[in-house]
């Protein structure tokens, strides 16, 4: 059996029982999610909340901005609190102070240490003991926790609607007055977010830790580390380390086939099929995005220190707001790549038989006009769901979802897949007849085939929630799209796309690139599949999910460890010959890839994956230091790269500004790595330690986030944003210039 054929098999075997596993304890979390109760009634039995209360609730809380207004079970924006760990400690604290009046005449904090020990263990029973009957499907909860309700109901109010005496709480929050505007929709919010925080405590049937796996912690209410929390992490420290050793032994002794030599650029001559020059106006759009969205970035950072303003003028925050800002900024970023790498497959695809199938124009034309209206008019929905002028029905089909990175409403999310759908019909037209001409290269393409399959179709899992899906639920399919779809089958995508890219170059022939991209996409999905559960370990998920996303998750850091030797065999490819010296840079930006692969998703990455590191970072600037040099450093200078690669074809004899690319490459390189190790890592430090020290509470509270020394390090991110954002606006220059004003390309 050849090499080829048992990668083949590797590959089909680690995808069936990845998605094995992943489907059977996706059911498992169906039904072990906490149970969203028919009634939460009082000792007397007087009706607090009904589940249709909690449901409208979630509407409400999506409605607003939902995952980018601060954070429910850590997942979402890191200004304001964390939603749940908020209430939960000022609930702990109102009773406390209650059980302390009632017994001792005195506040909570006046009494000696034998005294609050006592009413410790009557606030945990009163609030860990689980009281859902599953006949009747009702919680129960004592008249102390009705009246913490009321009194915790009347703050939320005062806080998201436009009470004075919060305006500068409001400001620290970076919140609009009137976040809700309407008193019968804050009330409903408030049942959902006393249920969610009733999931963080209350303790699962048969066992001794919350559904949340005692997520966030908080000393006084018990929610400390749990021992499967540590076991696990344990686990998957000595998995990673074994398997990095595995993975060296064989990049060791594994013979690499080494590049070959043209003599010239196998691209001079090659014909340019006219739905191949209408990729330019995709390209010039990447462009305009890139700018909006790195701008929009800055707003959102700067709303960090003034939440209410850009430099005192507060028509910014009026207009848009830091939900809208964080929202546009996301979604443009996720708009942008998936634009610029959905280019280069569409002008690669035509060139394999260097003519355009029927329609093929038609097909470009009509996905470059269906783009455009998803992105203007998902941002618009957007924009209106957060400023409060769609009802939560309308709400959910073209407004704001409230989930972070799938923010869109229903029916613009229904337009992408459709979009993508058509995108994945014109790449199959013209693969296939090459394939059948070329049966020899068969292999290679039909890899080449399957990731666009993968990237067309898995966006799918976006639709897989509902209006009234409960909390655990969605996040399971919404990690679908964010881990599997945009970490997982774009980096599948991108290994094959890149050796589609040099094979055309003549740099590789195609059975070393089928057999390289096989054996990185089996080792990658080998842990990127069932790794998605690491995003669910407090999202009222069983401790085997936890397991299996400890573990896995750790396999995922694995071949990042190694992606140096990716880096340099990239690098290598531009000192091949002469002529391609002509792509060094977009060369170079696949090897800042493999760097980000190492730093951002590698050891940032990992930095938060095992449970107990992220029982205490979950939600705090840790994530968004993954975030952005993950994201953005990995992705994001790929889908640079892509478009690097089309220009350069493009435009075969045009002769680049070598200043401007020196700008652009090291401005965004250098910049993104300012900002994270000036300002989001030191951030990230101190809030993990006070998280550990004082519980997420106070980690993610106003009084630690507004202390100087804090408000420096915000400041900080301002020398990183501005190299980044010089260096972008001299690329971005350069591609235009490109586009706009070259008379013809190649």
């Amino acid at each position: 059996m050849s090499r080829e054929k048992k990668l083949w098999i590797l590959f089909a075997t680690i995808t069936i029982v990845s998605f094995s596993v992943l489907g059977y304890y996706g059911h498992q979390i169906y039904q072990k999610a906490p149970p969203i109760p028919e009634k939460i009634v009082s000792a007397s039995g007087a009706v607090i909340f009904t589940a249709q209360d909690i449901q409208e609730g979630q509407n409400v809380w999506q409605s607003m901005g939902g995952q980018e207004v601060g954070s429910v079970w850590g997942h979402g924006s890191y200004v304001a609190p964390d939603w749940t760990a908020d209430w939960l400690h000022r609930e702990a604290v109102f009773l406390l102070d209650r059980f302390a009046q009632r017994d001792y005449g005195q506040k909570f904090d006046a009494l000696d240490a034998e005294k609050q020990a006592v009413l410790k263990v009557k606030l945990r029973q009163d609030l860990r003991t689980n009281t859902y009957d599953t006949g009747t499907k009702t919680i129960t909860i004592t008249d102390d926790r009705v009246e913490a309700i009321k009194f915790l109901s009347n703050y939320y109010q005062g806080l998201f609607m436009n009470d004075p005496q919060y305006d500068k709480l409001r400001e620290d929050y970076a919140m609009r007055s009137n976040t809700i505007d309407d008193p019968a929709r804050m009330a409903k919010m408030n049942a959902f977010l006393f249920w969610a925080t009733w999931a963080t405590v209350t303790e699962r049937p048969g066992e001794t830790m919350s559904y949340t796996h005692n997520w966030p912690a908080d000393e006084l209410v018990g929610n400390e580390l749990t021992k499967d929390l540590l076991l696990w992490s344990g686990i998957s420290v000595v998995l990673l380390i074994l398997f990095i050793g595995a993975l060296v032994f064989y990049y060791v002794q594994a013979k690499e086939e080494d590049y070959r030599t043209p003599a010239a650029d196998p691209l001079i001559g090659v014909k340019e099929t006219t739905s191949m020059r209408h990729i330019k106006k995709y390209l010039v759009v990447v462009g305009g995005l890139m700018v909006v969205q790195v701008l929009l970035g800055v707003l959102a950072a700067h709303y960090q220190v003034e939440g209410d303003g850009l430099f005192g003028m507060t028509i910014f925050a009026e207009l848009l707001p830091y939900a809208v800002a964080r929202t546009w900024h996301l979604q443009l970023g996720i708009f942008w790549i998936a634009t610029a790498w959905l280019s280069m497959g569409l002008y690669v695809a035509p060139a394999l038989m260097g003519k355009d199938p029927k329609f093929q124009v038609f097909g470009v034309n009509f996905l470059f006009i269906a783009l455009l209206i998803i992105v203007i008019g998902s941002l618009a929905g957007e924009w209106m769901g957060v400023m409060q002028k769609l009802n939560p029905e309308i709400n959910f089909w073209f407004g704001h979802q409230g989930y972070e990175y799938v923010d869109l409403g229903r029916f613009w999310q229904l337009f992408l897949f459709v979009g993508l759908f058509v995108w994945l019909i014109l790449m199959i037209r013209p693969i296939i007849p090459f394939m059948k001409a070329h049966p020899e290269k068969k292999s290679f393409m039909t890899l080449f085939l399957i990731s666009c399959l993968a990237i067309g179709l898995f966006y799918g899992a976006g639709l897989m929630w509902g209006q009234h899906t409960a909390l655990t639920i969605a996040e399971y399919w919404r990690w679908w799209v964010v881990h599997l779809w945009v970490e997982g089958f774009f980096e599948v995508f991108a290994t094959v796309a890149i050796g589609v890219l040099f094979v055309r170059l003549g740099l590789l022939s195609e059975k070393a690139a089928t057999t390289y991209a096989l054996l990185s996409t089996s080792i990658y999905l080998a842990g990127g599949v069932l790794g998605t559960f690491h995003h669910l370990y407090f999202a009222g998920t069983s401790t085997a999910v936890m397991a299996i996303g400890a573990s896995f998750s750790a396999l995922e850091v694995v071949p990042l460890t190694l992606a140096g030797f990716e880096a340099y065999r990239n690098y290598r490819a531009s000192k091949v010959t002469q002529w391609m010296k002509d792509y060094k840079w977009p060369i170079y930006f696949l090897v800042s890839v493999g760097f980000w692969n190492f730093l951002g998703a590698g050891v940032f990455g990992f930095l938060i994956n095992p449970p107990a590191a992220l029982y205490f970072v979950q939600g705090l600037n840790t994530t968004p230091l993954h975030g952005h040099t993950a994201l953005f450093g990995v992705y994001g200078m790929l889908g640079i790269g892509f478009v690097l690669f089309v220009l350069r074809s493009m435009y075969r004899d045009a002769v680049w500004n070598e200043k401007l690319m020196k700008w652009f490459f090291w401005g965004l390189n250098g910049g993104l790595l300012a900002m994270a190790l000036l300002s989001l890592l030191p951030i990230g430090i101190w809030q993990a330690v006070e998280s550990i020290d004082k519980g997420m509470w106070y980690a993610r509270s106003a009084e630690l986030m507004q202390q100087p020394a804090m408000m420096v390090l915000k400041w900080m991110r301002s020398i990183g944003d501005t190299v980044f954002t010089v260096g972008l606006l001299c690329g971005v220059w350069l591609i235009l210039k490109l586009i706009l004003f070259n008379k013809k390309s190649a």
